[in-house]
């Protein structure tokens, strides 16, 4: 095998709560983590060295890029004496909430344990995967999964239930520890939100889930970004069933009836300084080869 190509899923988070702060100083968490059809695509190369090559302007290609960390952690943990020269093509916009990086060196890991011939189990690639970030062992699994501890706990659930979501981005990067930074004990709530998600889900009602979504990084987010107040509220005259912010943001999310529904709640969002996508869930692979 010389070349894989493989699509990488963005995710949301349909529900998230900060639970307290650990003696190591990370956050405790408890999130519903969902993979949908935005995707960036990893095209992976048999080389002599590794290699990074990305269209995505201001993205490194260096050593500290997180695909380039998850192909070198592979590669010594196997015990591989082999290259790769990978290019991303990226579509998930960068330190946006929607786990594109975490996505991108969960695809790597994948896809050169396929290429390379190094045949690992999910489980122990999971163990590598966390040591990169806590959202990379989430991609290397199916669709929906709870998250708990720093993130790096993950139960999959049941992926029944397809739903229509519109994601809007205001072009600006958020990263999660200038996010986390900021939290104080007035974001920490008792876990009583993911149940009730989790039990929206089994209903398979998208107004149901709609009505169940929560982030309890918008009370951090929303005052020093106001932009992400201003999406919820376009979002909530367009239609919209319910929107949340994903992650730490500043991407909102929104549940659609359908995805012409999704279509339509976009159009009307649309703007020239936000960008937005109607996609849909997915339940397969978070990581997959393409065609």
């Amino acid at each position: 095998m010389r070349r894989l190509v493989v699509n990488a899923s963005a995710k949301v988070n349909l529900t998230l709560e900060v639970l307290g702060k650990r003696p190591d100083g990370y956050h405790e968490i408890a999130t519903v983590m969902q993979a949908v059809d935005l995707s960036d695509q990893v095209v992976l190369e048999d080389a002599r060295s590794l290699m990074l090559e990305t269209d995505a302007a201001g993205v490194p290609t260096g050593a500290d890029n997180l695909v380039m960390r998850a192909a070198a952690l592979l590669r010594e943990a196997a015990g591989v004496d082999r290259g790769a020269r990978i290019r991303l093509a990226k579509r998930i916009p960068v330190a946006a909430g929607l786990g594109g990086g975490s996505s991108d060196a969960a695809a790597t890991l994948w896809g050169l344990n396929r290429l390379w011939g190094v045949r690992w189990g999910g489980e122990r690639l999971s163990e590598l995967a966390v040591r990169l970030g806590m959202d990379v062992p989430f991609f290397l699994g199916r669709g929906r999964a709870l998250a708990t501890g720093r993130g790096e706990r993950i139960e999959r659930l049941p992926g029944g239930g397809a739903y229509a979501l519109v994601l809007v981005n205001p072009n600006i990067a958020l990263p999660a520890r200038e996010v986390y930074g900021r939290v104080t004990e007035a974001v920490f709530s008792d876990g009583s939100r993911v149940p009730a998600m989790l039990k929206a889900l089994e209903r398979r009602n998208a107004a149901v889930v709609a009505a169940s979504l929560y982030n309890g990084l918008e009370t951090v987010v929303e005052p020093a970004w106001p932009v992400v107040g201003r999406i919820k509220a376009a979002l909530a005259s367009a239609g919209a069933l319910g929107a949340v912010m994903s992650g730490s943001g500043p991407t909102v999310v929104v549940v659609a009836r359908s995805l012409d529904h999704a279509r339509q709640i976009r159009t009307r969002v649309a703007r020239a300084s936000w960008s937005c996508w109607s996609v849909r869930t997915v339940s397969g692979p978070a990581v997959r080869l393409a065609g």
